[in-house]
C-alpha cells in the first residue's frame, strides 16, 4: 500500500485530508517533525511527502527512496531544498493561489490600522481615556500615501487593486514583470531604489530567495524616506530585524506591521512585543476557514496525483512529473 506522509501541521486534525484520501487504498502517516532525524524516521519509505514547516533539507531528502512528489501546505516553499529535490528527480510543488484575497485584505487591514492609528486609540480608550491617542500628525490619509509594492504576483496585484479606490499612488518594483503589465495595472514600475525613497508605505509580496534575503537591511532602510511604514506578511528573512528595530527606535521609521518574522515565532524578549509603532500578527494573514480548506485539499489531492501517475501542477522546482 502506498503511504503518504505529513510531516508537520497546526490543523486540529487531518480529517480534511483524510476525507480526499478515503477510496484511494492510500495510507495517511502523519507527525509533528521539528528536526531532520525526525522527518527521517518518517518519509523514508513514504511513496508521498506533504509538508508544512519542517525542515525539509538535503539529509532528508536524501532518505526518501520512493517519495514521486514533495507537496507544501502554502505558497512559499523555502523550508524545502529545491535544489536536492531537483538532483533525485522529485518534483516540489506549492499551492499558490489559496489564500490571495485573505493576504490582500490583511494588508490593507494593516495599512488602514497603521495610517489610522487604530489599535493606539482603541487601547487609549481601553485605558479610561478619551481624545487623540497619539499626535494629529501621525493620522494619515491613505489618498496621499505613496504605496511602494516590492513583488507584484498574485497577492501584489490584489493589494494594488484594492488600493486603487483609495487614489494612492502605487509604485511597483519586480524585476521579473514586464513594466506594460504593471502600468496596466494602473501602477508605476519603478527601480528599487527609487520606491524605497519615495514610498510612504513599503509593503513586501516576493519570496524568500538569495537575492531577497534581509533586502530589507541597514542600508536600505537608511534610503527608505524618513517617518516610512513597513509592512511584511510575505516572509520573515526579507528583513533584517535588528536593522528594523533600530529604525524604529530611532525614529528613521514611524512604523511596522508584521505577520512573519526571522526568527519565528517572535522571541519573548523580542523588543517588537511591546514597540507601541508595531502591530503584530502571528503568521495568520493566509487563514480564513475557506482558504484552510482549500490548501488542504489541494495537498492532498496533488499527492493522490503523483501516486497515480497523473500530471502535476505547480512544480516550482523544474522537474517534470
Amino acid at each position: 500500500m502506498a503511504k503518504i506522509a505529513i510531516t508537520d501541521y497546526t490543523f486540529p486534525t487531518l480529517e480534511i485530508e483524510e476525507s480526499v484520501l478515503q477510496g484511494t487504498g492510500f495510507e495517511l502517516m502523519s507527525g509533528q517533525c521539528k528536526t531532520p532525524e525526525a522527518l527521517i524516521a518518517l518519509v523514508a519509505e513514504a511513496d508521498a511527502v506533504i509538508t508544512q514547516f519542517a525542515p525539509v533539507n538535503a539529509s532528508v531528502i536524501a532518505a526518501m527512496q520512493k517519495a514521486k512528489v514533495i507537496v507544501r501546505y502554502g505558497i512559499g516553499v523555502d523550508n524545502v531544498d529545491l535544489e536536492a529535490a531537483r538532483h533525485r528527480g522529485i518534483p516540489v510543488c506549492n499551492v499558490p493561489d489559496y489564500c490571495i484575497d485573505e493576504v490582500a485584505d490583511h494588508t490593507l487591514a494593516f495599512m488602514l490600522s497603521l495610517t489610522r492609528q487604530v489599535v493606539q486609540n482603541t487601547l487609549y480608550i481601553r485605558d479610561g481615556k478619551w481624545g487623540l491617542a497619539t499626535p494629529l500628525d501621525q493620522l494619515r490619509t491613505m489618498r496621499d500615501q505613496t504605496v511602494g509594492m516590492i513583488g507584484f504576483g498574485r497577492i501584489g496585484r490584489e493589494v494594488a487593486a484594492r488600493l486603487a479606490p483609495f487614489k494612492s499612488r502605487r509604485l511597483v518594483f519586480d524585476p521579473v514583470i514586464a513594466p506594460e503589465a504593471i502600468r496596466e495595472q494602473g501602477c508605476e514600475p519603478v527601480s528599487l531604489e527609487a520606491l524605497l525613497a519615495s514610498s510612504d508605505i513599503v509593503t513586501l509580496h516576493c519570496p524568500s530567495s538569495a537575492q531577497t534575503r534581509k533586502l530589507l537591511n541597514t542600508d536600505s532602510i537608511r534610503a527608505m524616506k524618513p517617518g516610512a511604514i513597513v509592512i511584511n506578511l510575505a516572509r520573515g528573512d526579507l528583513i533584517d530585524t535588528q536593522a528594523l528595530v533600530a529604525a524604529l527606535e530611532s525614529g528613521h521609521l514611524a512604523a511596522a506591521a508584521l505577520d512573519v518574522y526571522d526568527p519565528e515565532p517572535i522571541p519573548a524578549e523580542s523588543p517588537l512585543r511591546s514597540m507601541p509603532n508595531v502591530i503584530t500578527a502571528s503568521h495568520i494573514a493566509s487563514a480564513s476557514p475557506k482558504s484552510v480548506r482549500t490548501l488542504r485539499q489541494t495537498a492532498a489531492r496533488i499527492a493522490v496525483m503523483a501516486l497515480n501517475g497523473e500530471r502535476l501542477p505547480n512544480v516550482v522546482n523544474g522537474v517534470a512529473p
